[in-house]
């Protein structure tokens, strides 16, 4: 292991692949970020409740958590780039829609679901794309980058949020949601710049399908799923009730967007030091470290503190998570079987959208009570209790 981590980018890498594959990435989740926080304020414009805020937001992800795997097992059957392609095709007809027809609780729903569905496409393709793409000396470097692009996509679409909406309590969604469907417009035309492999390169195995139970019986693959779950959904919990924490505490959209934008930020570059934090640290004990501290900041930023510390805490946030996210994938394709590595990657996906739709859900019924700063601090208590989970559940490496 530690040569592989030790290694740079190589000759067992296949270099176009690899940037086409970093272009999309970064292309789909810059559309997936700006359609999702605009979709959030375009319910606030229509006065929707918090409770159809988090039924939107859930919407996102209840149907992935029903093709997840069938995605998957597709995509080990040598698809990876046509599940690309038909996600990108998804994701515009879900823009499309946001930008000709935002105009109720039940629109906004649909095309989210659309959206979630596309997304879910292109994310299953780019992790196979990324083992596909290197060689062993090469891949954690490469899961480091293509996690790097993540972060960068996700940046972009709040850093654009702030610059369109500036000092507004509520940006112009209509001009928002017009630049999604051009971003999406951009991804499908990305995307078929990924080509398949070769009949010759494709699994020699990929007749073979391995039962989901002897994946979750894979030593420690359970314990990793719970990580990523909590891990990512927290995330999704920050980008959905920080716009609704911003209202509440009389923060402009400009001030909203630029924490949005720093997370992602510091998680592109906590990215560049995790193949030497991970041969440093190893993977359990860096997997509790990034967890807990992300957990802290997070209810570090639910509580009334001021702008300087919600500034710190967003800080800690991209650092910790952005490495727990990475550590979650990068372990995945670690403990899975070659022939099944995509439909392991994409139960993790359903994991991670599982946590998405009932978490959102579970959340806007306590924002209610509590209001969003409740509901953060809530999910840093989940969390802290899932990376303790972790250390206690996996034995050290």
């Amino acid at each position: 292991m530690e040569q592989s981590v030790r290694a740079p980018l190589g000759r067992d890498l296949n270099m176009p692949l690899f940037l086409g594959l970093l272009a999309h990435a970064v292309v789909v989740q810059a559309v997936v970020a700006l359609a999702r926080v605009t979709t959030t304020y375009r319910a606030i414009e229509l006065d929707l409740s918090v409770v159809w805020i988090g039924v939107i937001a859930a919407g996102f992800s209840i149907m992935p958590i029903f093709v997840a795997v069938s995605v998957g097992r597709f995509i080990d059957r040598g698809n990876d780039s046509v599940a690309a392609w038909i996600g990108a095709g998804l994701m515009l007809v879900a823009c499309g829609g946001l930008w000709l027809a935002p105009n109720s609780a039940v629109h906004l729903l649909v095309f989210s679901v659309i959206l979630g569905v596309g997304q879910l496409f292109c994310m299953a393709a780019h992790q196979m794309i990324a083992v596909r793409c290197a060689g062993p000396k090469s891949r954690e470097n490469v899961f480091g980058y293509f996690m790097i692009a993540i972060g960068a996509g996700q940046g972009l679409g709040p850093l654009l949020l702030g610059v369109v909406g500036g000092k507004a309590a509520v940006p112009p969604t209509g001009a928002l949601f017009t630049f999604c469907a051009a971003g999406a417009l951009l991804c499908l035309f990305v995307a078929f710049g990924l080509r398949p492999a070769p009949p010759e390169a494709k699994p020699a195995q990929a007749g073979k399908v391995v039962p989901l139970s002897a994946l979750l019986r894979l030593h420690g693959f359970p314990a990793v799923l719970t990580a990523s779950v909590m891990t990512v959904t927290a995330f999704e919990l920050m980008a959905i009730y920080l716009p609704l924490l911003g209202t509440e505490r009389h923060i402009d959209t400009g001030t909203i967007g630029t924490l949005l934008a720093v997370r992602s930020l510091v998680s592109v570059v906590s990215r560049l030091f995790y193949a030497r934090l991970l041969e440093t640290m190893g993977r359990l004990q860096l997997m509790v470290s990034s967890i807990l501290i992300g957990a802290v900041a997070i209810g570090v930023l639910g509580l009334p503190v001021p702008l300087f510390a919600m500034y710190a805490a967003v800080v800690a946030i991209g650092l910790g998570l952005g490495i727990a996210a990475t550590l979650t994938f990068s372990e995945v394709v670690v403990l899975a079987p070659i022939e099944a590595r995509a439909t392991a990657l994409s139960l993790r996906i359903t994991g991670n959208r599982l946590g998405q739709a009932l978490l959102p859900f579970i959340a806007s019924v306590v924002a209610t009570a509590t209001g969003a700063g409740g509901v953060l601090v809530i999910t840093a208590l989940v969390l802290a209790a899932s990376g303790i989970a972790v250390r206690m559940i996996l034995k050290p490496a």
